[in-house]
């Protein structure tokens, strides 16, 4: 399914914002793809996390923390059968997605499997992972790193070499004795915070007067390759290296670049305030026989105690979740080495010391090390004594649990609530606590935890499966009301046809029928999206129809009777904000041809033409997304304003332009798979009352809203409906997500 995409960038540089694909169709996001999120979230670029395929965060490093709220056994029904309770929610949460029903290991599926959380029960029933004040790790403040360069983050000036420490870490210096002849680059601009910074490799081979340059590549801050070059070296060569350097006689056969050669290009492409990055540089510079006065070699900047130092490899893996120099390949790649410095720096510079040194490089090592030798003891070992697993399922593809990465670094994350998981991942019902003992242990233990997961339940007794039937059906008899309209009285002979074409355009109908068991005949119109029938209600009640003059209403029933309340309540939904409903298109129009004739709109973002989700054919209606309300507003005049000269077009704000739209759809052109007898013809009551229910949710939308003030800004969060599965039948699950900013509501 192709999506919109919408990337609102309207937020104050350096705030944390969000885009997604989530606009008009609404696409389903499986349990892997909420990981993935997650987990970036959480990691940013460490530990093999990247950007969700499905949406992006900017600025992740300046999220404040990500915070997950669970609303156990609950689905996308619950939401949409109790809108108008769900207040908050609908008013904070502009991003919508559907979730596959929920499974049992529904936890393990947001953060991985193999997590070493061991929740604690206390006395009141209490599920959490966090013991609550999360102490400074004193350890940190023995690092080298944080020794060598404080806590704070600073310009990349800092981390440039001083004089000193070139000359101590045997960097080609003006002047000395074993540099005669080196070529300077002539970069002796003043450094600032604000100068280029360079990548540099170079890959040598052993010749007659020891190492040679052999290739040399360049990148720049965006990690371009500028320069990639094979030279020859002056002497004859001894020893190729061809399992570190790549490099083969076949290959520098050909070759008629010399050292001076790439000099002279290095010092064209260097600008006068040029900084050089590399690992270990110092290497390359003495082959280069050149002099640079600024550098940053990551190999000291990731400071070890005693002198050592890490492997490029290692911190390319450890830092930046990157796999380089890998077994597989025949010697390295100098562009390849010269980006993941380039990236290893630009880290340390965008995250500070204290996030470096919280990443505990030593003990990562360390446990790679370990995993080495056991892999090679087990290499070693007889195949007779191997124990073979004996089954015929397909092998199990797990995710690594990305909440052991945040242990590593000293982060505790946060797992509270009525439910626990076990070492499987399955997770272990405790009622006994309320929703109100949790929000106030989740107000003191969030704020000391990165990563939170809280979760909420309406309770057992609200909760059992059987009763989504009754609520399918009652949701589903309302958006069937709301969605029609009876129109009439008309003459005996009225034209049906054009009755039809007048209502329809108001927006695509569904079913048409005449009514014949009044004193005149009437037309029942069902539509397929709710602002056809709102339309139809607005515009036509009191025209003149096929020559009579008309009455328009929706049929009165107890579902109806708060339907203005509900319709205006949608017109303010946030998923809703700057986007219009525009009728009365020929269904020939294209996608392209719409943006041509609606290209006079100021501040037009983006367009949705729906589809028949069964046929595929365009509706004759579309979605029009604006920067902002007014301009939405703005555009509803000038539309307007051609149907008074003459256009069919009709307009008017938007109810459901996204998930929704899909959600309703969906609820009108099908049912539910059921088991044994219909689900909708035999259900059990609702426990006490309806209204009792429905102050239950209120509840704990006022629950989620408190929460959800306590949170810092920049604060990610993400409110899961995992949706139900049993033998009672399905029900999707519901997520909905933002950022938080200064004004308490989710940015986007």
């Amino acid at each position: 399914m192709k999506l919109s995409l919408l990337a609102f960038s309207f937020l104050q540089e350096k705030s944390s914002h969000l885009s997604a694909a989530l606009f008009g169709e609404d696409c389903e996001i499986s349990h892997d793809q909420v990981y993935e999120l997650l987990k970036y979230a959480a990691l940013g670029k460490c530990h093999n996390a990247t950007q969700p395929s499905w949406c992006h965060i900017y600025h992740q490093s300046h999220l404040a923390g990500v915070v997950v709220i669970v609303l156990h056994e609950m689905s996308q029904l619950h939401f949409y059968k109790f809108y108008l309770q769900f207040k908050h929610l609908r008013k904070v949460f502009q991003h919508r997605f559907t979730l596959p029903p929920s499974s049992a290991s529904f936890l393990a599926n947001l953060y991985g499997e193999g997590a070493n959380m061991k929740p604690q029960n206390n006395a009141q029933g209490l599920i959490s992972t966090s013991s609550g004040c999360i102490p400074k790790n004193s350890d940190l403040q023995c690092d080298p790193i944080i020794r060598k360069y404080g806590e704070s983050k600073q310009g990349l000036t800092r981390y440039i070499l001083t004089s000193k420490e070139l000359k101590k870490n045997d960097y080609p210096l003006k002047g000395s004795p074993g540099c005669r002849g080196y070529v300077h680059t002539a970069c002796d601009q003043q450094r600032t915070d604000g100068s280029p910074l360079f990548g540099l490799d170079c890959e040598m081979c052993l010749t007659a007067r020891g190492n040679e340059v052999t290739r040399v590549s360049l990148v720049d801050a965006q990690g371009q390759c500028l320069l990639n070059e094979l030279v020859k070296p002056e002497s004859t060569i001894v020893n190729y290296r061809t399992r570190f350097s790549g490099i083969t006689r076949k290959m520098l056969l050909p070759v008629k670049t010399r050292l001076p050669d790439v000099q002279s290009r290095l010092k064209k492409i260097l600008p006068p305030d040029a900084v050089l990055v590399g690992h270990s540089l110092n290497a390359d510079l003495q082959a280069l026989q050149m002099i640079h006065p600024s550098v940053i070699d990551t190999s000291l900047l990731f400071a070890r105690n005693e002198g050592r130092r890490f492997k490029l490899k290692f911190l390319a893996k450890a830092v930046l979740g990157k796999e380089i120099q890998c077994d597989q390949k025949l010697g390295h790649d100098p562009a390849e080495d010269a980006r993941a410095a380039l990236e290893l720096a630009q880290f340390f510079i965008e995250q500070g010391p204290a996030k470096v040194a919280e990443l505990n490089l030593e003990m990562l090592l360390t446990a790679e090390r370990l995993t080495e030798v056991s892999q090679n003891k087990s290499a070693l070992q007889p195949q007779g004594c191997r124990v073979q697993k004996q089954s015929n399922d397909p092998p199990h593809l797990s995710k690594p649990c990305f909440l052991d990465c945040l242990q590593v670094t000293g982060q505790k994350p946060l797992l509270l609530g009525r439910q626990e998981a076990d070492s499987s991942g399955l997770c272990q019902s405790n009622m006994s606590t309320s929703n109100k003992q949790i929000l106030q242990r989740a107000l003191e233990d969030v704020p000391l935890s990165t990563f939170s997961i809280i979760q909420f339940s309406l309770g057992p007794e609200y909760i059992a499966s059987h009763l989504l039937a009754g609520f399918c059906e009652k949701v589903r008899s309302k958006l069937t009301d709301m969605l029609t309209i009876y129109a009439g009285p008309f003459e005996e002979s009225f034209c049906l046809k054009a009755v039809k074409k007048e209502f329809g355009r108001c927006g695509p109908i569904q079913s048409l029928t005449v009514v014949t068991e009044t004193y005149q005949p009437y037309v029942c119109i069902q539509y397929e999206v709710l602002e056809a029938a709102q339309l139809a209600v607005e515009s036509l009640d009191g025209a003149e129809v096929a020559g009579s003059c008309i009455k328009v209403q929706r049929p009165v029933s107890a579902a109806t009777l708060d339907c203005d309340v509900l319709i205006q309540e949608l017109e303010l939904d946030i998923e809703n904000e700057g986007v219009i409903y525009v009728a009365g298109l020929k269904k020939s129009l294209t996608e392209t041809d719409l943006q041509e004739e609606f290209s006079q709109l100021e501040a037009l973002e983006t367009l949705f033409l729906p589809k028949d989700l069964q046929s595929g054919r365009h509706r004759n209606c579309c979605f029009l997304k604006f920067q902002t309300s007014q301009s939405a507003v703005d555009a509803l005049e000038v539309i307007n304003s051609w149907a008074v000269k003459g256009s069919k077009l009709r307009s008017r704000k938007a109810l459901a332009s996204g998930h929704l739209w899909r959600w309703i759809w969906q609820m009108n052109h099908s049912r539910e798979k059921q088991v044994g007898n219909s689900l909708c013809e035999k259900t059990a009551p609702l426990p006490d009352s309806e209204q009792d229910l429905r102050k239950k949710v209120k509840k704990l939308d006022q629950i989620i809203k408190k929460l959800y003030r306590s949170l810092q800004k920049n604060t990610l969060c993400v409110v899961l409906f995992p949706g139900t599965n049993s033998v009672h039948g399905s029900q999707s699950g519901l997520g909905l997500m933002g950022i938080k900013d200064d004004r308490g509501s989710s940015a986007c």
